[in-house]
């Protein structure tokens, strides 16, 4: 069947999800197998070891290439194994441009581990494409990016962004976790990389540890892929399958989860106990306008918002939440809740995280699928428990 000319949630529905023949089960089967037989010494079929390749795992990829219009994908064990294969195609010399507005698990693997193979790395706000520019040098072979970023919600230009990478002669990789494809596709926007941490959104119900990487161009596919099966970090035939299960509904979750933010986010914006609210959906945010063009259909189910009173006021109120759960992590069903400076950035150098904005009174939520109201009630509460509301 070509697939070509469906719309997202039927590709979602469809694509990589082919009926298994034999049984004719409507649902493609989990592939546990750790070998194949082959058909003969040296001669080689289309799965040999599910380190390599396996069938579960490759429906899934079918659909991720599919939903972020790319030409082949790789499923990983977690974001970060698939970040660090990114990296993994620099060597000595090399120099890497990041934005700094970036999740603290990417921070940490850049400064305190990809230092150590002699790749040096740079910190841009990446909003700001004056020093973008300036930042790159001869050696500069990748220029990474979030939008929304991570947890100050900027968003970043990733069609000026790619022009300005390929004219310096580097690649685009785009950590595309926060909006999803369902609003926003890097790799239409002329990115050559995108990432996701599928253990978000894309899975949607916090059951499972999974990364991917989607690209444009076979060769870098290849070189990827060859990464990829010389380190082994590939993402089990289970976690495939619920990462599959969960794409099914991806759009119909993403569409309102951002509805309720907007309502959320306006609400706070409202609030005296709030000093600044971070949501592109807001006119008043510094990206909005831009947000507007590259985000299609909403402006995603993640936000911040800075309370008054510092780092003492944020801990007690993300402490005092009751359907807001205080976890890391986000993109699921269930809201969650949690304090940058003392959890998802605890990992920054305080000096770097003051300096790129991450401030104490710092408070990031993802906003699940529970009704909007009782959200917005808990939000009130909590504030109320904190001392910071009457």
């Amino acid at each position: 069947m070509d697939t070509s000319s469906l719309r997202f949630r039927t590709r979602a529905i469809h694509v990589g999800n082919e009926k298994e023949p034999r049984t004719g089960a409507v649902v493609p089967p989990v592939h546990v197998a750790s070998t194949y037989i082959q058909p003969g010494a040296g001669t080689w079929g289309e799965y040999d070891y599910t380190r390599s390749g396996n069938p579960t795992r490759s429906g899934l990829e079918a659909t991720l290439a599919s939903l972020e219009s790319g030409t082949r994908a790789l499923a990983f064990s977690s974001g970060m194994a698939a970040i660090h294969a990114v990296t993994m195609l620099l060597r000595s010399g090399d120099h890497l441009l990041a934005g700094t507005d970036i999740y603290g698990g990417t921070y940490r693997l850049l400064h305190k581990i990809l230092d150590r193979t002699g790749v040096e790395v740079s910190l841009v706000p990446a909003t700001d494409l004056a020093k973008v520019e300036a930042a790159f040098r001869p050696e500069t072979k990748l220029l990474w990016i979030e939008s929304p970023g991570n947890p100050l919600m900027s968003i970043t230009d990733i069609g000026a962004c790619a022009e300005l990478a390929h004219r310096h002669g580097a690649w685009l990789g785009v950590d595309n976790t926060f909006a999803s494809p369902v609003l926003t596709r890097p790799l239409e926007l002329g990115a050559d990389i995108v990432m996701h941490s599928l253990t978000k959104y894309l899975g949607g119900h916090s059951d499972l540890l999974g990364g991917a990487l989607v690209v444009r161009q076979q060769e870098l596919y290849d070189q990827l892929y060859f990464v990829q099966n010389a380190t082994g970090a590939v993402l089990s035939p289970w976690d495939a399958f619920l990462t599959s299960r969960g794409l099914k509904t991806l759009e119909l979750r993403v569409r309102e989860q951002s509805r309720s933010a907007l309502r959320i986010a306006e609400f706070l914006a409202e609030q005296s106990w709030v000093e600044r609210v971070l949501y592109p959906g807001l006119p008043g945010h510094p990206g909005h306008e831009l947000a507007a063009r590259q985000m299609q259909g909403g402006f995603g189910g993640m936000m911040s918002f800075e309370l008054r009173g510092g780092f003492e006021a944020a801990q007690c109120f993300v402490e005092s939440t009751r359907l807001f759960q205080l976890a890391v992590s986000l993109g699921a069903v269930e809201s969650l809740i949690e304090q940058p400076a003392a959890m998802s950035h605890a990992s920054y150098d305080p000096a770097d995280r003051e300096a790129h904005g991450i401030r104490d009174g710092l408070v990031r939520i993802s906003v699940g699928l529970e009704a909007w109201e009782d959200l917005r009630d808990d939000l009130l509460q909590a504030a109320q428990a904190a001392g910071l509301a009457g």
